[in-house]
């Protein structure tokens, strides 16, 4: 099952991959949820189809008219399908053509969810955040679920509309209820990067769904995604203000101390972020920028989060 948004030429490549996939072409089906629902993506998916028809799977494209984002995408397109086992990917995943093959493999009789590998080269996380725990691989880029499981858990929340943090609550929600949850990593996906300029600071907008999934599950998110509150965006918060206060009021001490606190908070920051990635010129660039603009807009997006779902986050 894969949600789309519009994508087309990411979504070519998953699709492309889906239709080698090395089972017999009977024993699966591909859905397409087509997010966004327009007719260019339509007629991708038909012309697939066509190409497709004697060798490939089944292939369906469903329009979501209903409430927006990827959570819901997935719903409409598990809730459609006709096997027993759903797997999820993204349109912008590259499936190996035994990824299948070694997802189903895994499944034992008592096994619940499964999950493979995603391979991102260079992986740029949405938020660069400093002190997270070590992430869970769950992600619904990659994963599978008994159909009588979902229905047990009710599909993914669709408050995650934004394609954050949906995957880790339904994880978080499958070890509150105890499910058999076993990992294949031979069952692979690859997750191209695309460059973009500024998408750490775009992605910020995001961090608010993470008030969320404290609210949801306060001692999984501190043991799964962070382990305490992000005190080094306050503190380059505190220094931005102390030094603009300084400045306005006339207190070169204080100004002075201020912009020094900062510069040296960001220049940490920009140090611990180009650690052991590709350092061109426009990453750099980007790291540079982002790395001063990041903790201003991360503790914003964290207060909005704290005020829209009533939970003391940070």
């Amino acid at each position: 099952m894969v949600p789309t948004f519009g994508r087309l030429d990411l979504l070519d490549c998953s699709l492309d991959a889906l239709t080698r996939q090395d089972l017999p072409a009977g024993t699966y089906e591909i859905i397409i949820v087509d997010g966004r629902p327009e007719r260019n993506t339509l007629q991708l998916v038909a012309g697939w189809r066509a190409r497709t028809l004697d060798r490939g799977p089944r292939l369906v494209y469903l329009a979501n008219d209903g409430a927006e984002g990827a959570a819901a995408a997935r719903n409409r397109g598990w809730r459609s399908a006709t096997g027993a086992i759903i797997a999820f990917t993204d349109d912008d995943t590259v499936p190996a053509t035994d990824w299948l093959r070694h997802g189903l493999a895994g499944f034992a009789d008592d096994t619940d969810v499964l999950y493979g590998s995603v391979d991102t080269p260079h992986r740029v996380g949405a938020t660069d955040d400093a002190g997270e725990a070590e992430e869970t691989a769950f992600e619904a880029a990659n994963c599978f679920f008994r159909r009588d499981v979902l229905n047990a858990l009710g599909g993914f929340d669709e408050r995650f509309g934004g394609g954050w943090r949906e995957a880790s609550d339904l994880h978080f929600r499958l070890l509150e209820m105890h499910a058999a949850i076993v990992r294949a990593p031979q069952a692979l996906v690859v997750h191209p990067q695309r460059p973009v300029w500024g998408a750490s600071l775009r992605g910020m907008r995001k961090v608010s769904l993470d008030a969320l999934l404290y609210k949801k599950h306060p001692a999984l998110y501190r043991q799964k995604i962070r382990r305490l509150p992000c005190w080094e965006d306050y503190a380059v918060v505190a220094a931005l203000l102390a030094a603009v206060a300084g400045l306005a009021g006339g207190y070169e001490i204080l100004a002075v101390t201020g912009c020094g606190a900062w510069l040296v908070l960001t220049a940490m920051s920009c140090i611990r972020r180009l650690h052991g990635r590709a350092q061109g010129a426009a990453h750099v660039a980007d790291v540079l920028i982002t790395s001063a603009l990041m903790p201003p807009v991360a503790v914003f997006w964290r207060m909005v989060g704290a005020i829209k779902y009533r939970v003391r986050f940070g």
